[in-house]
């Protein structure tokens, strides 16, 4: 689904305190109790929180026979393939606002590293989402881009991975995303809200998460706690 940045807005707002337990209620309040949530294997490289719309891309194993060569004949090949190979397509119309989601076959690469997932950041997005490998995992932590994965690879993209499709239906994790769905990641890892259902399960969300508040107020008072800013 599209949506004008003016929507994309108001519905951040909505979600702007949920977290992705509150959402996940609210997906259950509208009775997608089967859908929305990644596995445990998908994790936060490190403890931080991000909320946007999906943008979805595709990548499956190469299926063509390696080259024998090495040294600088190498790094010709190599630069063929990613001119042809392993492209990027959808990063060139990253927007404000957008989440990617990347399918990655669940292979171990490192699709995303240090410098791609910046230049992404500079672009708009929110952070990152991949059923697979990320590398230079130090560097995108002291970057502070958000990224949830379900590996942490070392090698390069290189015979081992090739570009699909983007803007199209994707499975990441089990969970089907399609563009334009409302992804939330936190430490508790993703959740994924169908573009129908956003507002809804904003609204059933945002009555448990407030109930959770008020009851874990009384409890700071009551045990003599400073009050923050989730109670």
């Amino acid at each position: 689904m599209e949506w004008s940045q003016a929507q994309r807005e108001e519905i951040l707002n909505l979600y702007d305190k949920l977290r992705v337990t509150d959402t996940r209620d609210g997906l259950d309040w509208m009775g997608y109790h089967h859908y929305g949530s990644m596995s445990t294997d998908m994790r936060p490289l490190w403890r931080t929180r991000a909320i946007g719309f999906a943008k979805t891309a595709r990548y499956i194993p190469y299926d063509r026979p390696r080259p024998d060569i090495t040294g600088d004949a190498y790094t010709e090949w190599s630069n063929w393939y990613y001119n042809n190979v392993c492209i990027y397509p959808w990063m060139k119309e990253i927007q404000k606002y957008d989440l990617p989601v990347i399918d990655m076959s669940n292979l171990a690469v490192g699709l995303m590293g240090s410098n791609n997932t910046m230049e992404g950041v500079r672009d708009g997005a929110a952070g990152y989402v991949a059923f697979g490998g990320v590398r230079d995992t130090d560097e995108i932590i002291t970057q502070k881009i958000p990224f949830w994965s379900t590996k942490v690879a070392q090698p390069m993209d290189q015979a081992r991975i090739q570009y699909e499709s983007h803007n199209t239906k994707i499975n990441c994790d089990g969970v089907c995303v399609t563009p334009g769905d409302l992804v939330v990641a936190d430490g508790d890892g993703v959740v994924v809200v169908p573009a129908e259902l956003i507002r809804d399960v904003a609204k059933w969300a945002a009555r448990e998460m407030n109930a959770d508040r008020a009851a874990r107020r009384k409890l700071y008072i009551k045990l003599g706690m400073p009050l923050d800013d989730t109670v």
